[in-house]
């Protein structure tokens, strides 16, 4: 990439999409309950951060030298100055999201605020309830310290006895275990119908907090204050070949409870001697690592805020909107009739399920070969591939045990599918397999037949619900036999094959995308119409941000659709008059990949599983998929361009990173494309079937 091409670091644009987040915990037209959530969506957004983007930027700190040393040194200060700035932020929208729930007689308090009847019914809640599942211990220096979960939250306790001495402990708060929300009766003076309080679990050890130490110790006076650790998530497997992979990886996950904090968050209220005993215990020597903070952390628990009150403080049901799909005795017939394209969540999951337990039974079918990456905990799909194998069906799962935070849950399912006769892969050394694929295997008039699934997202019944993605469903043979080839490297990964329609990384995703995009630069520079949309999670590839930029200058019209990180300034440079960019969030997480090219007026398609980042495009098995069917062609048209017109929920994404929201032109409506789409998606259903049914 040339010098002077403008980049933006993909660390602070993160940060960016995060504090888009933060905007919608701030915008009061969101229901109040939902703002609660949307900070712990934050909080739990910038835990990862740190585990993951932070714990590189320090390593390539640590590893460089010279000015490159000093460059991501730089960095890491410009990350600590958003940080500390989102934290003020957030502050700012907690206390006015609270204030708005109060109006709503929903009450969050602390323990200070208890009357006798409340505090009676915390004591008997900690006694009964609390109080069994604390195992404090003392920092002393001759016992040794556990290790501690950096997904947990932490009291750090001064003691004051008696005699004056002075001890230390600590104490995890088992918010793993309990509702981080404890709901208690209201005032006895103030009862109001409706109204319901809560208090968080650290009040209620706070207002007990001499009765954890209660037969130890005299206590003349306690104080509690929480702390909580981040620490690299990398898993680090080694290169011995003498250990599976199954056992590396649960090695691995105890290592990464050992790991380097990145960042060790704390009450600044804390005193002095406290806060250095826990720096001396913990071995935290990284002073930059030190973030003081309030008096509550792990705000991530907003998410699972209790759905009380009036139905209005949560956003709406919104209906399932029908699947444009031939009328046919079964589910095979419908996908040879046509292909099948599923928006989730505005369509159900529950279409893939029955796929695949169809697939199960049929007496057909030979085999199912499948891609898990993420799966819910109570996984549907998992038990239709369970009973596959019941049936007598060759089952083969690809299961990916380094999905980074799922590791420990895919060691269960590869068990779990291993102790039921299914054949399971453990991937591709050194590279992860991200792809969301199935291909099933179906005898028909003695020739075998293959049906495809290519998707954006996981097989997670759960995310399928709060996560926008894409489904396909073919039966276009050509697409089958690229499939079948995949699944092929899959489990013989000598063999390097060569794909006709699909872009597979590590090996032809990158010359793909590059070539599409240099076709649409070449048609510009001859004078002709060229266009580039692409919608992502992720723009910050050096070499598609390069190519994009080429395409630009050469007057190509670019639309970006970004979530998350991107690097490209779409205001910077010649190319910035043919560069326009949005993101969007709302009550959904955007998240499929749809590429578009003008392809001199006859549009090429792809949905992709991988987003636009090198160690996607290199060091992943990802698949993108050419989507040739028009009825699908025509419903992805409909959610990019729905999409693009958004003007509530859009923001523009500049070099400045302003988050800017795009507001309607004069005399034009208002327009949320995720509500829209509802209504869009059913009508262009409903007009295609019409369109059939005329034909």
């Amino acid at each position: 990439m040339n010098e002077e091409t403008p980049l933006l670091a993909k660390e602070l644009s993160w940060l960016a999409f995060n504090q888009r987040v933060l905007q919608e915990a701030a915008d009061r037209s969101v229901p109040e309950i939902q703002r609660l959530r949307y900070l712990g969506i934050f909080s739990n957004n910038l835990d990862e951060f740190f585990r993951v983007r932070v714990a590189d930027v320090r390593k390539l700190a640590a590893f460089n030298k010279g000015e490159k040393k000093q460059q991501f040194n730089e960095l890491l200060e410009d990350i600590r100055q958003k940080v500390d700035q989102l934290h003020d932020e957030f502050t700012r929208v907690y206390l006015a999201t609270l204030k708005d729930l109060r109006r709503r007689r929903i009450y969050l308090i602390d323990e200070a605020q208890l009357d006798d009847h409340q505090k009676a019914h915390v004591t008997q809640y900690f006694r009964q309830t609390l109080f069994p599942l604390l195992s404090p211990f003392l920092l002393d220096e001759n016992l040794q310290l556990p290790a501690l979960n950096d997904h947990a939250i932490y009291f750090a306790i001064r003691l004051t006895l008696a005699d004056g001495a002075v001890r230390y402990g600590i104490v995890q708060i088992p918010s793993h275990r309990l509702p981080r929300f404890v709901e208690i009766p209201q005032r006895e003076a103030q009862r109001q119908r409706g109204s319901h309080v809560f208090i968080v679990l650290d009040n209620v050890i706070r207002h007990c907090l001499p009765e954890v130490f209660m037969g130890v110790f005299a206590i003349d006076h306690a104080e509690a204050y929480t702390f909580k650790l981040t620490r690299d998530s990398e898993l680090e497997l080694g290169d011995g070949i003498s250990q599976s992979l199954l056992d590396k990886v649960a090695q691995s996950l105890q290592k990464r409870k050992k790991a380097d904090p990145v960042r060790f968050i704390y009450d600044d209220s804390m005193p002095d001697d406290l806060l250095e005993a826990l720096r001396k215990r913990l071995d935290i020597g990284v002073v930059d690592a030190l973030m003081p903070g309030g008096r509550y952390h792990n705000s991530k628990d907003f998410m699972d805020f209790p759905p009380v009150g009036p139905k209005y403080l949560q956003y709406p049901e919104w209906p399932t909107v029908p699947v444009n799909m031939a009328p046919a005795a079964n589910i095979f017939a419908a996908i040879r009739a046509r292909d099948i394209g599923l928006y989730y969540p505005y369509h159900s999951f529950n279409l893939l399920v029955a796929f695949l337990k169809t697939a199960a039974i049929d007496p057909d079918v030979r085999e199912i070969q499948i891609c898990l990456y993420r799966v819910a905990e109570d996984s549907q799909v998992v038990d239709a591939l369970i009973n596959a194998v019941r049936n007598g069906k060759q089952v083969t799962a690809v299961v990916e045990l380094q999905a980074r935070f799922d590791e420990a849950n895919n060691i269960l399912w590869a068990e779990r599918l291993t102790e039921a006769g299914a054949q399971v892969i453990f991937g591709v050394p050194g590279i992860k397999v991200h792809a969301k694929v199935i291909l099933v295997s179906r005898m028909e008039n003695s020739v075998l037949r293959y049906y495809s699934h290519i998707g954006t997202g996981n097989f997670n019944e759960k995310t399928a619900r709060v996560y926008t993605d894409i489904s396909l469903l073919t039966g276009d043979q050509a697409i089958g036999k690229d499939m079948h080839k995949l699944f092929a490297f899959l489990q013989r990964n000598y063999l390097r094959k060569q794909y006709k329609h699909l872009w597979v990384s590590p090996h032809s995703m990158r010359p793909g995308i590059c070539a599409m995009i240099e076709n649409e630069t070449e048609r510009a520079e001859q004078g002709e119409p060229a266009e580039i949309i692409l919608k992502c999670n992720n723009l910050v590839d050096d070499e598609v941000v390069a190519s994009l930029y080429r395409a630009a200058q050469a007057g190509v019209k670019v639309r970006l659709i970004i979530r998350g990180m991107y690097t490209i300034a779409p205001d910077a440079g010649m190319a910035a008059n043919n560069i326009e960019a949005i993101s969007i969030v709302d009550r959904y997480l955007e998240h499929p990949r749809i590429f578009v090219f003008h392809n001199g007026g006859e549009r090429r398609y792809f949905i992709s599983s991988a987003d636009l980042m090198t160690r996607n495009i290199d060091h992943r098995v990802e698949v993108t998929c050419p989507v040739y069917d028009p009825h699908v062609q025509a419903m992805l048209d409909t959610i990019i361009e729905t999409q693009w017109k958004d003007n509530v929920k859009a923001r523009r994404l500049d070099g400045a990173m302003s988050n800017s929201l795009v507001r309607p032109e004069k005399g034009r409506r208002k327009l949320r494309s995720q509500q829209y789409l509802h209504t869009a998606l059913a009508r262009l259903a409903q007009n295609q079937q019409r369109a059939a049914h005329d034909d």
